[in-house]
């Protein structure tokens, strides 16, 4: 497989996470008035509780590729991610609802962490954070168009037929990589499936002082970006009264967004990875303060408002395509050995702790966008000190 068929079956595996995200964007209206109509901002947690059991599975399935090779991980998560979408096709009650979306979190951290191993066993420091930046380029068309397919097929099918192209999706991916991708793990760099071993990996990784302010900087900035898509639906359909077209918005932010990934495999061999890191925090940083400030003292003129707060969310979208791929490569540049163990939990922690921060962060909606935008700003100022503190190399 060439570099530019790796890159977009890569890009495929991880978008499976996007594609059980951003589509169920237009769907939380309905969803809130058939399944929890006394709470419909409860429905927002259909997709904080897919991101927390991705989290949860993700301590597993790094630990499971180093011991059993990388393929057949991303094949059960498959699966399981698929059981899960048939139980949420099913589910009666919110509650239901949000225990199979766990369960589809569970299955889609195979594809997700094992497919960074996998880039991880091919590529090393630069050159792998150049690859990952490449395909979360086309990783990024999927936010461009989940949203508007997803309403197409609400509109014609209901909105319990996005599961079936989950599945439907899924089951492409599975596909392509069982054709074309050859196991990247050899047997004799496998390490046992068992507790001690499994535990001193976990020391090392968590040894690092470098890898544990990735981690940290990474659920800053997940947070801040799941916490917006919580939000964005709320704020385009009550705050603005654009919710019909909200679909088309978020396309239109998602395109926007999606240079930030070719940008920073453009840069980032140039300027390392700790320097577009902190760059982009800044910018970030300038951003959402000045968001606020203007706001908070009138000084935004009223019909501009919607403009700029579109302005400042393709912000928030870009500051994940310019940081998350890097991240990854700094957690990962010295645990090559073990890099199914270091992926497992960078990513589990730094999901979790997302959770923790995206989950309060959109159910503070109050009809204004203040609240997101300061919880942005905020976590934006811890990550940036965060990264101040970072041992300092060539990376």
């Amino acid at each position: 497989m060439g570099q530019p068929e790796f890159i977009a079956m890569i890009a495929m595996l991880s978008a499976t996470v996007a594609f059980a995200i951003d589509s169920m964007l237009p769907a939380l209206p309905t969803i809130a008035a058939e399944l929890s109509p006394q709470a419909p901002n409860n429905a927002q947690l259909i997709l904080t509780s897919f991101l927390l059991g991705m989290g949860l599975g993700t301590f597993i399935v790094g630990p499971l590729s180093d011991s059993y090779g990388r393929r057949p991980i991303i094949i059960l998560g498959t699966l399981l991610y698929c059981g899960g979408a048939v139980a949420a096709y099913f589910a009666p009650t919110l509650e239901t609802m949000l225990l199979s979306r766990i369960v589809q979190g569970l299955g889609a951290a195979g594809p997700r962490v094992v497919s960074l191993a996998l880039v991880r066993d091919l590529y090393k420091g630069r050159e792998m954070a150049r690859v990952v930046s490449f395909a979360m380029m086309v990783f990024s068309l999927v936010p461009a168009v989940a949203p508007l397919v997803a309403s197409g097929i609400i509109s014609a099918f209901g909105w319990r037929s996005i599961f079936v192209t989950f599945i439907l999706f899924s089951l492409a991916s599975m596909a392509w990589l069982l054709i074309r991708q050859p196991e990247t793990l050899s047997a004799e760099a496998r390490r046992p499936f068992r507790a001690k071993p499994m535990w001193a990996a976990l020391r090392e990784v968590l040894s690092y002082r470098t890898i544990l302010i990735a981690i940290a900087v990474q659920a800053l900035i997940i947070g801040a970006l799941f916490g917006t898509l919580s939000s964005a639906q709320s704020i385009f359909e009550i705050t603005f009264d654009r919710g019909a077209s909200f679909p088309l918005w978020f396309a239109l932010v998602a395109v926007c967004a999606g240079s930030a990934s070719p940008t920073n495999a453009m840069l980032v061999q140039r300027m390392g990875m700790r320097y577009m890191i902190t760059r982009t925090l800044v910018a970030q940083i300038v951003l959402s303060g000045s968001m606020l400030v203007l706001t908070v003292s009138g000084l935004l003129p009223e019909g501009l408002t919607f403009p700029a707060f579109v302005v400042w969310m393709i912000g928030v979208f870009a500051m994940a395509g310019l940081t998350l791929g890097n991240l990854n490569a700094l957690a990962l540049e010295s645990v090559g050995h073990i890099a199914g163990m270091a992926a497992s939990v960078s990513g589990a922690i730094a999901t979790i702790v997302a959770v923790l921060l995206a989950a309060p962060l959109g159910l503070a909606f109050n009809g204004t966008y203040l609240p997101l935008v300061g919880g942005v700003a905020v976590m934006a100022v811890v990550a940036m000190g965060l990264m101040l503190l970072m041992p300092q190399d060539k990376s």
